[in-house]
């Protein structure tokens, strides 16, 4: 007997075009979810106009914050007390103060000095007389109300009258040959360092006044030595029109004849100085001719010349 097996009916989905059905392997739930998420997409705009839109008005961008460069901060530490840097210390001193503990320092290790003045700059003579006009502003400041030229003033200022001899004997040399050989250099600092010489008060007592004398006896040497090497160059011709003679002449005048050791050297170099002329020397030529020629008339010409023996 032929048993006929019953075949379970097709669904009515199943007749549809598989084609136009979704995957055998999506679930049910996936179709639905999709027709539904389809419906919502009906309300939105076309493609065009949502990838048209800013994405910077989304309200989801907005929501979220951008993510920032986090610091890392460093552990704050208790402030304390320190010593300033070299470089802010040396700011706070002034030049007296700088002067004064440079010197300290070249006492304690000499090395030190001794590098300073190979690398200092070479002092000019407007920077050495500046200094010197230093010492004589407190040499004048320090002289007392009324006299001037007692022992008791002298008293007063001997502290500060020294200060400046000092200084000036240490200072000329430094322009003096042969460290100094440009001879015009040397010529402008005696010429300014002898009028301050000469401004030195004169002391009612005669033994006060040692000090200008021997200050008059160096600036003096000075000025020879200066002269003669001068007369080194070109015949010292710079030394007559440079006007260096009358200079000379017109300190020496001053000085009451203490310079004359040095105006001698400036004679016999030049033949003339002070305030004789060219033409004046010419008119001594002159008179020399003159001389020779009434001795020659007379007969009595070389009577008082040597009388050579041996060959001419």
């Amino acid at each position: 007997m032929n048993s006929v097996i019953s075949t379970p009916s097709p669904h009515p989905h199943q007749f549809y075009d598989s084609r136009l059905s979704p995957s055998r392997g999506m679930p049910l739930s996936n179709t639905a979810s999709t027709g539904r998420k389809r419906k919502a997409d009906d309300d939105e705009p076309p493609g065009d106009d949502r990838m048209s839109a800013s994405p910077s008005n989304s309200p989801s961008i907005l929501s979220r914050s951008l993510p920032t460069h986090r610091q890392t901060k460093r552990p704050r530490s208790g402030i304390t007390g320190r010593p300033l840097a070299l470089p802010r210390l040396l700011e706070t001193l002034d030049a007296q103060s700088l002067r004064e503990m440079l010197r300290t320092i070249c006492e304690h290790h000499p090395s030190i000095g001794t590098e300073v003045i190979r690398t200092a700059p070479r002092p000019s003579v407007q920077a050495a007389l500046d200094v010197l006009k230093n010492y004589e502003s407190t040499l004048q400041s320090s002289f007392p109300f009324g006299s001037t030229t007692s022992d008791y003033a002298y008293n007063r200022v001997r502290q500060a009258l020294t200060g400046l001899l000092e200084a000036l004997n240490d200072f000329t040399p430094h322009f003096l040959p042969p460290n100094e050989t440009q001879s015009t250099q040397s010529l402008n600092f005696l010429d300014v360092a002898t009028d301050m010489i000469h401004r030195l008060p004169n002391w009612d007592n005669f033994q006060n006044n040692l000090h200008k004398q021997n200050a008059y006896e160096e600036i003096g040497k000075a000025w020879a030595l200066v002269i003669r090497e001068a007369a080194k160059k070109a015949g010292g011709i710079h030394l007559q029109y440079g006007g260096w003679d009358q200079k000379l002449a017109k300190h020496d005048q001053t000085a009451n004849g203490k310079l004359q050791e040095a105006l001698n050297e400036m004679s016999k170099i030049l033949g003339w100085v002070g305030g004789q002329s060219p033409q004046s020397q010419h008119g001594n030529r002159a008179e020399d001719v003159n001389l020779i020629r009434h001795e020659l008339l007379s007969g009595t010409y070389s009577a008082n010349l040597p009388v050579h023996v041996g060959p001419w």
